[in-house]
């Protein structure tokens, strides 16, 4: 007799294969790519602690949280983004926060995320497919790879009861109102890489606002 697995079990082991790979108590979620344009790199996603901070090699991108970590309310989550080298094409990375369902077919996220281009975004994560854009644009604030190839940059949400400001290394790139897909900012808080980084992460926490 055949037995079949439904997709959201699937992912869930998905998820629950690479915890070992993850510093106690992290989990991840791998976020593989659909396009044949833009394929994944060969080899396992990698999260580890390293330093003070933790280190991702992503040939595929991914999506990591400890369950320990949840904010409410008012506070401010900051992350300072060491790109180790450029990829051949441009690829977002930073902070993920007012995430529920992370392991889920439901999962639901805010992300606020840097290129090697000198580009942001904000996006909603809604479900294993949807995206919205809250909002997306180039900065000077955004530090591009320099002639070693590497980039540091320095992310931080501040929410607000009116609102959510995004800063690049101290710099405002963006205010936006708790309207639409920005209304919600409760949840779990992390970080995203995409696809073939390699991205050091220091200073990464919330503290109350």
């Amino acid at each position: 007799m055949k037995r079949y697995v439904s997709a959201a079990v699937i992912a869930l082991l998905t998820v629950t294969s690479l915890v070992a790979q993850a510093p106690k108590g992290w989990r991840v979620r791998p976020d593989r790519s659909m396009s044949a344009s833009d394929p994944d790199a060969a080899g396992s996603i990698k999260f580890v602690t390293m330093g003070t901070g933790f280190h991702a090699i992503n040939p595929q991108a991914a999506v990591y949280w400890s369950a320990a970590n949840t904010a409410t309310g008012a506070y401010t989550l900051k992350g300072t983004f060491t790109l180790m080298k450029p990829s051949d094409h441009t690829n977002y990375y930073g902070l993920v926060f007012a995430g529920s369902d992370l392991e889920g077919p439901n999962q639901n996220y805010l992300y606020f995320v840097v290129a090697q281009d000198g580009t942001w975004l904000v996006k909603r994560r809604d479900g294993n497919v949807a995206t919205q854009n809250v909002a997306t644009s180039a900065s000077p604030a955004v530090k591009k790879p320099d002639a070693t190839g590497k980039s540091v940059n320095a992310l931080e949400v501040r929410v607000t009861p009116k609102g959510t400001e995004y800063l690049v290394n101290g710099t405002t790139v963006h205010t936006a109102p708790r309207t639409g897909p920005a209304a919600k900012t409760d949840g779990a808080y992390g970080i995203r890489v995409n696809h073939q980084l390699e991205v050091q992460i220091d200073g990464f926490g919330v503290s109350k606002s």
